[in-house]
């Protein structure tokens, strides 16, 4: 289970940090901006590598989700926080990380500034036993047809749609 007091820095929409508070707290509707980073894996071939989140999981349990993506510690920069949740949850350290860009994200009980992350990587992926529900490639076409079925996050999905249209 998620650790609800677990610290996140509360930032303005350009990533300044302006304060604190714990995942409950941020994850409990209170819609305070905190930050996250997202990595997309693409393999040479095209293909997204998407990561099943757990059911224990207290956002989107069961669904199908970007690669890599993990809230930013108190204290820590992007970039670490980057480095640090792709060897936790996809077991890589050899890889190379093109910043896409950065957007604020809201759903019904939460906001988070993500920063998004692309890579090629054609290495082994180890995905974390204890924080993913394992993972695999997805063509194009299987992503397409998995849209708006429930299948996958509404944060992908739109991450998606925003970031990586032209895959479509």
């Amino acid at each position: 289970m998620d650790n609800q007091q677990e610290l996140f820095p509360l930032v303005d929409e350009e990533g300044n940090v302006v304060g604190s508070a714990t995942r409950g707290e941020c994850h409990g509707g209170t819609m305070w901006l905190h930050p996250v980073v997202h990595l997309h894996v693409f393999n040479s071939q095209g293909e997204l590598y998407l990561q099943r989140r757990p059911l224990w999981k207290d956002i989107q349990p069961g669904r199908w989700d970007t690669a890599v993506g993990g809230h930013i510690d108190y204290g820590e920069t992007p970039e670490a926080a980057l480095l640090r949740e792709v060897s936790e949850e996809l077991g890589i350290t050899d890889f190379r990380p093109e910043f896409v860009g950065k957007y604020v994200f809201q759903s019904r009980r939460e906001r988070e500034l993500v920063y998004v992350h692309r890579t090629t990587y054609d290495g082994d992926i180890r995905p974390s036993a204890t924080e993913l529900d394992g993972g695999r490639f997805w063509t194009a076409a299987e992503i397409r047809e998995a849209m708006g079925k429930d299948i996958l996050t509404p944060n992908f999905e739109q991450e998606y749609l925003r970031c990586f249209a032209e895959d479509l």
